[in-house]
C-alpha cells in the first residue's frame, strides 16, 4: 500500500456513490441501488468494478445521454417460470436487480426461473445477482453480454464482450461458492485498474492487429475502442492452452444474452453509430434454481461445502501457502476492508473530489482533500 492510498469506509463510500447518482438525475431509491451494487464490488476486493467505474462508466455517460438515469422496466414477456424484460437504456443495475427478483419468486413458486433483459447497460458485478440467489438458498446463475473486446480465436478483432459466465452456490460455511469472472483473461477495468497504477499490462492479456501481444496499457485502452487491439479469450493466444475454450464460453454468453430476447449483439454493441456515441442496448440472463425442488437445503449447503474443504485440504505445490475454492478470497477481501475500508488511489481520489466539486456535495471531507 503506498503513501498515497487512503482508505474509506463502506457507509461513506456509498453515501458519497448515492448521493453522486441523486446528483445526475438517478431517483433516490434507484440511486441506492445502484450504489450497493459498486459497493458490493469495492467490499468484495473487486476493484475493477467499484467506485472505480462510478464516474467513468456511469456519471460520465448519463452526462452524455447514453445512459437514462430514469429507468422505466417493461414486462415483454412473462410466464410461469420465464420472462423477458426491456431496460429501455435505463440503469443496469435497476434493471438487473428486478430480473434477478422475478427469477427467484419464479423459482420459489415453481423450482426454477429464467429472465432475459435487452436494451440495458452496464450491470456492475455479476456476481451481485448471484449472491441474491444465494441468499435465498438458490444456485443464482447470470451473464451478459457487453461492448467488443474479445478476439475469436485465430483471429484479431474485437468482437466479443469479456462476457461473464457467472455461478453462485449456497455452502454451509462462512460464504457462498462465487464463480464470477470474464471469459478473456482480464477484463477491461481490471487493465483500467492497470492503467490508474501506471503498470504495463502482463503479456498474453491482448492481442494487437498483428498478432502479437500487446502491454502499453493506456494505448490498449484507446485501441479496444477503436477496433486496433483485442483481449484474448480464457486460454490466450491460439490453441496451444485452449483459448478455444474461453472464446466458445463468451460465445454461449453472446447468444444466450441476446438470442433469447431479440437484442443486440456484437458489433452493434459497440456504443457508436455513424461515428457518435449512442445507447449500448446490452443484454442479459438471469437464473435461479431452489435447490429445495431437488433435495434439502442443508443437505446441498453440506455437500457443497465438503466439496470447497476437500479441494482445499487437498496437497499443494511446492512454495505454495493454500488453496482457494472461489468466494473465498473475496471474503477474505471484506473481513479485512471491513476494518480497514476501501483502498482508493491517487486516480480515484481525483474523479471524487472532481465530482464532489461539481455536484457541491460538501457534506463530505476525505483525508485526502
Amino acid at each position: 500500500m503506498t503513501a498515497d492510498v487512503y482508505r474509506i469506509d463502506f457507509e461513506t463510500l456509498e453515501s458519497f456513490m448515492t448521493d453522486v447518482f441523486i446528483g445526475v438525475g438517478v431517483p433516490e431509491k434507484d440511486a441506492r441501488i445502484c450504489a450497493d451494487v459498486l459497493i458490493t464490488s469495492d467490499k468484495l476486493g473487486i476493484d475493477s468494478h467499484g467506485i472505480g467505474r462510478l464516474k467513468p462508466i456511469y456519471v460520465d455517460r448519463i452526462r452524455e445521454g447514453i445512459i437514462d438515469p430514469v429507468t422505466r422496466i417493461d414486462v415483454v414477456k412473462d410466464g410461469p417460470t420465464t420472462a423477458v424484460l426491456d431496460g429501455n437504456n435505463g440503469m443496469g443495475q435497476v434493471i438487473a436487480k428486478k430480473a434477478m427478483e422475478m427469477a427467484i419468486d419464479k423459482a420459489k413458486a415453481y423450482g426454477m426461473g429464467m429472465v432475459a433483459v435487452r436494451n440495458s447497460n452496464h450491470y456492475g458485478i455479476a456476481g451481485y445477482y448471484a449472491l441474491m440467489a444465494t441468499r435465498q438458498g438458490m444456485i443464482g446463475i447470470t451473464g451478459t453480454n457487453a461492448r467488443p473486446s474479445i478476439a475469436p480465436t485465430f483471429g484479431v478483432e474485437n468482437m466479443l464482450g469479456t462476457n461473464p459466465l457467472t455461478f453462485g452456490m449456497p455452502t454451509d460455511e462462512e460464504f457462498p461458492f462465487l464463480l464470477d469472472c470474464a471469459t478473456s483473461i482480464a477484463q477491461r477495468g481490471k487493465i483500467e485498474v492497470y492503467n490508474r497504477l501506471g503498470k504495463p499490462l502482463p503479456e498474453g492479456w491482448v492481442i494487437g492487429e498483428d498478432g502479437r501481444p500487446r502491454t502499453d496499457t493506456a494505448q490498449v485502452l484507446k485501441d479496444l475502442v477503436t477496433g486496433g487491439a483485442a483481449l484474448t479469450p480464457l486460454g490466450g493466444i491460439g490453441e496451444d492452452h485452449a483459448g478455444y475454450k474461453g472464446y466458445g464460453y463468451a460465445t454461449v454468453v453472446e447468444i444466450l444474452s441476446a438470442a433469447l430476447q431479440g437484442g443486440a449483439f456484437l458489433k452493434a454493441l459497440s456504443g457508436i453509430e455513424n461515428g457518435k456515441k449512442v445507447p449500448y442496448r446490452l443484454g442479459h440472463f438471469f437464473i435461479a434454481i431452489n435447490v429445495e425442488a431437488f433435495t434439502s437445503l442443508d443437505e446441498f449447503k453440506k455437500t457443497a461445502g465438503d466439496i470447497l474443504r476437500e479441494l482445499r485440504a487437498s496437497r499443494k505445490m511446492p512454495g505454495a501457502e493454500r488453496i482457494y475454492t472461489a468466494g473465498e478470497k473475496e471474503y477474505l477481501a471484506w473481513l479485512e476492508r471491513k476494518e480497514k475500508g476501501v483502498p482508493i488511489n491517487e486516480s480515484l481520489q481525483k474523479d471524487m473530489l472532481t465530482l464532489k466539486a461539481e455536484l457541491v456535495l460538501t457534506k463530505y471531507h476525505f483525508p485526502f482533500e
